[in-house]
């Protein structure tokens, strides 16, 4: 992992919603962890399933939360929804900058504008001044989002087919990066020269090199803090490898500041998975349960699969400390990982033995298994907030079981007893 790069910092939010930090490092301010956005898919003049939304998202841990706001209708929405969110809201504005104009006096804590879309100079500082004076002159930040699909030139068609011509040629990434630094160049003019400098920036693609090497690139041109996304990633089960892939190589690589997953599907997924990532590559402190588990195999002896979603489940409402959890389906990997474990479970023939830091707790049948693991992560959770545990400590060493022992399958066991009484086993019948 590489350290973070500094930027300057923005703020987002008001006294009621609270404030979102993002970036840092620079004229004295201090990194804030990089946070998680996402996007409401229903619209937003429907006012309270909006609301009920961003609620939803933001329970399942969205920082910021964005809005379309293709029309004034939506706006004019942004009057009644905004009062009933506990979540900073960013409009996102394209083709007419009036919409902005309108999100500002509405409350909205942030604008988003595409230089693709809203490209005349006069329009673009009306927004400007109307974001500075907002919140009682403290200001609200701006994002300038050039991303591939609005970057190429679409109202003058001579001007489209010189820029096409080129974007599929040979080297059509240098080239598609070469028109997104200086598009947003020629932007970050306008702001500049009205000593505007709240802004935020993303270059989002769909291809994931692309991605990788605009930030990379952007990130070496200017001190603004970054928004990491992939536009048009795709549904969750492919969208997920290809937004953690471009993500989390630049994170590791000590760039970006707040991201935003981007999935057909539905937004809450996004913010969990962006999380999970940030919690992986370890730039944001888990909250709640850890969960790991291993892959399955010809040794399972449990339903594995659903035993480790039903944990989940239940975890993922009832423990809100960062215990490390690890559900083995064996005594192979078993012993290693409930070592390195807060609670733990392997399974054997139809059983399982749990563990507690370390410490043998229970062995119960495969039935009994889910209730009484989780009644084990509440008595440590309860202890760990008492001051009586602290996480990831183990007392013991674990020895792993005789496998013809308590989770074995018997077999091995029966053979070994009759081993010279002239009893013959046979397995599976015949």
């Amino acid at each position: 992992m590489q350290p973070r790069r500094p930027t300057r910092q923005v703020t987002l939010g008001d006294d009621r919603v609270g404030f979102v930090r993002i970036g840092g490092g620079l004229n004295g301010t201090t990194p804030a962890p990089i946070s998680v956005q996402t996007m409401t898919t229903g619209y937003t003049h429907g006012i309270d399933k909006c609301v009920a939304e961003i609620n939803r998202l933001t329970a399942a841990g969205a920082e910021v939360v964005r809005v379309a706001v293709p029309e004034r209708k939506d706006t004019e929405a942004l009057k009644e929804i905004i009062p009933q969110v506990r979540v900073p809201i960013v409009a996102d504005v394209h083709f007419h900058f009036k919409r902005a104009l309108e999100a500002v006096e509405a409350g909205v804590h942030k604008i988003r504008l595409n230089p693709g879309n809203i490209q005349d100079r006069d329009q673009v500082i009306e927004v400007i001044n109307a974001c500075k004076a907002a919140q009682g002159g403290r200001g609200i930040p701006i994002r300038i989002g050039v991303n591939e699909g609005s970057i190429i030139e679409r109202k003058d068609k001579q001007k489209r087919l010189k820029e096409l011509g080129a974007f599929f040629h040979d080297n059509k990434r240098g080239y598609l990066l070469a028109i997104m630094i200086t598009k947003l160049e020629e932007y970050l003019d306008i702001f500049y020269e009205q000593n505007f400098h709240d802004i935020v920036i993303s270059a989002k693609s769909m291809d994931v090199p692309t991605v990788v090497d605009a930030y990379t690139e952007i990130s070496k041109r200017f001190d603004h803090p970054l928004h990491l996304g992939v536009t048009h990633a795709g549904p969750k089960e492919t969208g997920c490898i290809r937004s953690v892939v471009a993500l989390g190589t630049l994170i590791a690589n000590g760039i970006g500041d707040t991201i935003r997953i981007s999935y057909a599907s539905d937004s809450k997924y996004e913010v969990e998975d962006g999380l999970e990532m940030l919690y992986s590559l370890g730039v944001r402190e888990r909250k709640g349960a850890e969960l790991i588990a291993c892959p399955t195999c010809g040794r399972i002896q449990v339903d594995l699969v659903s035993l480790v979603q039903d944990v989940r489940n239940k975890v993922s409402t009832q423990i809100q400390l960062p215990i490390k959890l690890a559900v083995m389906g064996c005594i192979v990997n078993g012993p290693g990982e409930a070592e390195g474990a807060d609670v733990a479970v392997f399974a054997g023939d139809r059983k399982g033995i749990i563990y507690v830091q370390g410490e043998k707790v229970a062995n119960v049948p495969e039935e009994e298994i889910l209730s009484r693991l989780l009644e084990e992560c509440l008595k440590f959770q309860d202890k760990v907030k008492r001051g009586e545990a602290k996480l990831g400590e183990k007392k013991v060493e674990i020895i792993p079981p005789d496998p013809i022992g308590e989770l074995g399958s018997g077999w091995e066991k029966a053979a070994h007893d009759h081993k010279g009484k002239g009893v013959s086993l046979t397995v599976g019948g015949a």
